[in-house]
């Protein structure tokens, strides 16, 4: 379906013909429309499917329609978990709006407060923030909500499990009541739905494609390998597979930095970006990134949400996220718009049971390959009958080695002796000629 169909103006048309954008995505035909109606919406679909253009034209479109000049004040709040998110999405509704007569800022954490106070006196209509950048604002009187029409959770489950829900429950406090709510999520799960019963009245659900499931042009492999081999082999897949362009996932911002340093000593030019980083570092890491100036980035999960690179044709899991369902978002920075995409993943032996719950996640088994050198060492156990008639009976079960125990014969408790035993004593240790004499004695 072209997007010219689906009601949007001219201007908004233009803007989208200039990035190049002609058809609608299934999630922006599904979404779009609703949008219009004013309906609150729960919607999930793939990643990198174009959920933000989904609720941002129809957003900018009804905005400029009832815009008077020189009024600018909030209309349209977005909130969103991560920084780079954020930039992300405000970059979409500036590059969408740029021949309407609407403002729009970015609102995150890690810049300076003031500045960001200075551009909010001179008016904005559409804000794009994290909920704790957000909350600073309303606390120093900065910012007034009493006018939003429009509040969108992107990326709601994010948001959940990153904590951010009580800082969220504290902005709707300071909104109106009559607004239209939207609630974006890649993966639909039971937190993100009693969410949506919070926030939502009698919403719209829009799910494209059953939640779990990622594009069909990315293609997922597993390597399985030794803990201690982890970093040679991401290295050695890199260098001689030629890869130019990766994006390397781990869970913890300590193991980013020496996965990072490792990488450049073999070297491959690589940055990192996670929570422990300044803005400007994470800014000038994904800049060079993109711009191919830095062959390997490596990043944690928090910054899975807010990577748009479209040229971007390898992931690498250089582990199992700690949620689950960060995996789809994890693999879902390639393979954008349709594009063809390939996601590695590096498997320790104490990660089976976290890969089985991402396979039962995505409903399917994830193909396996292992190369030499670098496989973990399998320990062949004999199963079945026993082959020798003297082996130990006690094997070993299912839940781990049996307890050896020690079989003890039960001990005799010892009577308490008397004066009787002492007479029979007695009376067993004389001559066998007395016994008969007192016998004859009592017989009298």
């Amino acid at each position: 379906m072209a997007l010219a169909t689906l009601g949007l103006s001219s201007e908004i048309l233009k803007a989208l013909k200039d990035k190049g954008y002609e058809s609608a995505t299934p999630i922006q035909k599904a979404l779009i429309p609703v949008m219009f109606t004013r309906r609150d919406i729960m919607a999930g679909a793939q990643t990198g499917t174009g959920k933000t253009a989904g609720f941002a034209l129809p957003i900018l479109q009804e905005l400029s329609k009832t815009f008077v000049e020189g009024k600018h004040y909030p209309k349209a709040v977005i909130l969103v978990p991560t920084r780079e998110l954020a930039k992300q999405v405000h970059a979409s509704f500036e590059a969408y709006g740029k021949y309407l007569p609407l403002k729009s800022m970015v609102l995150y954490g890690g810049s300076n407060l003031t500045s960001q106070a200075n551009r909010l006196k001179n008016g904005v209509d559409i804000i794009v923030a994290t909920s704790g950048r957000l909350l600073e604002h309303i606390h120093q009187k900065n910012i007034d909500l009493d006018s939003v029409d429009y509040l969108v959770l992107d990326e709601a489950d994010t948001i959940l499990d990153m904590g951010f829900v009580h800082e969220v429950s504290k902005i709707l406090q300071h909104l109106p009541q009559r607004r239209q709510n939207v609630l974006i999520s890649a993966t639909l799960s039971g937190s993100v739905k009693r969410l949506a019963e919070q926030i939502l009245q009698k919403p719209k659900l829009i799910e494209v494609d059953s939640m779990g499931t990622t594009a069909h042009s990315v293609e997922q492999i597993v390597y399985p390998v030794e803990k201690e081999k982890k970093s040679e082999l991401l290295s050695y897949l890199i260098g001689s597979r030629n890869y130019k362009h990766v994006l390397v996932f781990v869970r913890k911002k300590e193991l980013a930095d020496e996965v990072a340093a490792y990488l450049n000593l073999t070297g491959l030019k690589t940055a990192v970006i996670h929570g422990g980083k300044s803005s400007g570092e994470r800014s000038r890491a994904l800049e060079g990134f993109k711009e191919e100036k830095i062959r390997v980035l490596v990043a944690t999960d928090i910054a899975a949400r807010g990577l748009d690179i479209p040229t971007l044709g390898l992931v690498i899991n250089y582990d199992i996220p700690h949620v689950t369902g960060d995996y789809i978002h994890r693999i879902g920075r390639t393979g954008r718009a349709g594009a063809k995409g390939l996601a590695i993943t590096l498997i320790s032996p104490t990660e089976m049971v976290a890969l089985k719950d991402v396979e039962r996640l995505m409903g399917k088994a994830l193909p396996q390959e292992k190369l030499e050198g670098y496989a973990p060492k399998v320990t062949v156990t004999q199963k079945g009958a026993r082959k020798k008639l003297n082996e130990h009976k006690n094997a070993d079960g299912a839940f781990g080695k049996k307890k050896k125990t020690t079989i003890f014969a039960p001990k005799s408790k010892k009577r308490k002796t008397t004066k009787r035993d002492a007479f029979k004593a007695y009376d067993a240790a004389k001559p066998k000629s007395d016994k008969k004499d007192k016998k004859k004695r009592r017989g009298r």
